[in-house]
C-alpha cells in the first residue's frame, strides 16, 4: 500500500508526504513484521526558506499489529535529530539508547504505528461523541491519542468522492492549536479506513493534507464516483 498527500500551509502548497507499507515482510527479534516506511519533503516556494526532510519508519508485528522497532530522522530548516527505539513488548520497556529503558504499557505503539493502530480499529457501531484512545511512545513519554468520533460525511478530494466516517482527535491545545478540538480527519468507510484529509486550525493560519494518490488497497473503497 502506498499513500501520498499533499501539505497546504493556508493557500500555499508546502509539501508532501508519502507513506508506504513495504511488500515485503521481515523478520525482527523473531517475529514477522511489516516494514513501513514514511517520508515527507518540502517543495516551492515553502523550501526555500523552510527545508524540511523528514523520514519514519517501523516495523509492526503481523500479527499482533504493534511495533518492534522505531526509526526517526528529521531535518527541518536545519534542525536535525534522530531517535532509535526497540519495543519489546514481553518485558514492557522500550530501549531508547544510551542505555536508557523505559516502562511501557501493554500494546503500545509509536508514532507511525499509531496511524496503523487507529485504521484498524473496528468503528461499525461506533455512535457520535465515542472516544477511542491509542496508547503512543512519542519523545520517551507515553501520550494516549484520543480521537473522539463525529458522523459520516461525503466529501470530494482529487481521487473522487467518497463515503467517509468523521473523527475529531483532542489535540493539546496551547502550543500550536488554540482549541483542543482544531483537528478535523476524514477517513474512507470502508475496510481500509484511508485517511482522505486532515484540516487544522493553529495558532497562525490553518494547515491541511489532502490525499492525491492510493495504490495497492487491501479492499474495496466506499467511493461513489
Amino acid at each position: 500500500e502506498v499513500l501520498t498527500y499533499r501539505l497546504h500551509y493556508g493557500l500555499m502548497d508546502a509539501g508532501v508526504a508519502v507513506l508506504e507499507v513495504k511488500p515485503s515482510i521481515m523478520e525482527v527479534a523473531g517475529r514477522k513484521v511489516y516494514h513501513i516506511v514514511g517520508n515527507g519533503y518540502s517543495k516551492g516556494t515553502f523550501d526555500w526558506f523552510f527545508k524540511v526532510r523528514d523520514r519514519y519508519e517501523t516495523f509492526i508485528d503481523k500479527d499482533a499489529m504493534v511495533p518492534w522497532m522505531f526509526v526517526r530522522r528529521v531535518d527541518e530548516g536545519g534542525y536535525k535529530f534522530s531517535q532509535d527505539y526497540t519495543f519489546n513488548h514481553y518485558t514492557k520497556k522500550v530501549d531508547v539508547g544510551g542505555g536508557e529503558k523505559i516502562d511501557v504499557p501493554q500494546g503500545v505503539q509509536d508514532m507511525l504505528s499509531s496511524f496503523y493502530a487507529a485504521r484498524n480499529l473496528d468503528f461499525s457501531n461506533a455512535k457520535e461523541g465515542d472516544v477511542y484512545t491509542i496508547k503512543s511512545f512519542v519523545d520517551k513519554e507515553l501520550w494516549p491519542m484520543n480521537i473522539r468520533y463525529v458522523g459520516k460525511e461525503t466529501i470530494e478530494c482529487e481521487l473522487g468522492t467518497f463515503k467517509c466516517l468523521k473523527f475529531r482527535p483532542i489535540v493539546q491545545k496551547g502550543r500550536i492549536f488554540k482549541n483542543e478540538e482544531d483537528l478535523n480527519v476524514w477517513i474512507t468507510d470502508d475496510k481500509n479506513h484511508v485517511p482522505l484529509r486532515a484540516q487544522a486550525k493553529i495558532l497562525i493560519g490553518s494547515i491541511k493534507l489532502d490525499i492525491i494518490g492510493a495504490s495497492n488497497l487491501a479492499n474495496a473503497t466506499s467511493k461513489v464516483n
